[in-house]
């Protein structure tokens, strides 16, 4: 590969767009629900699953039922994305007020403990 591809891909990966929402981690046999927000929603999948399964999350009271249920009964599913582009303070705005949003409207937890 060229120098001009590599600097063609580096500047494609720069200027992507990142995926931004509201998220959930649901765990079926006891019901509980808790949302959580990224700046980068497949970063956050990994981020929060990989914490669970290496037992370390910081959410004590979603580790224990990761721990007691299995990883199989946890759904991850993004519930909101923001679809339009905002300034970096207008983009904290709106996902803190879409998590309090959430987290009232399914009777959720936060997953930030």
């Amino acid at each position: 590969m060229d120098k001009q591809s590599r600097r063609d891909i580096a500047r494609a990966y720069k200027e992507r767009k990142v995926p931004t929402g509201i998220f959930s981690l649901r765990c079926e046999p006891t019901g509980e629900t808790w949302i959580g927000l990224s700046r980068n929603l497949d970063g956050a999948a990994n981020s929060v699953l990989l914490g669970l399964r290496m037992g370390s999350h910081r959410n004590k009271t979603m580790q224990a039922a990761w721990t007691a249920h299995g990883g199989d009964s946890f759904t991850y599913t993004v519930v909101e994305s923001l679809e339009e582009d905002l300034s970096p303070i207008g983009k904290e705005d709106w996902l803190k007020t879409r998590l309090r949003h959430w987290i009232a409207a399914l009777e959720a937890r936060s997953i930030v403990a």
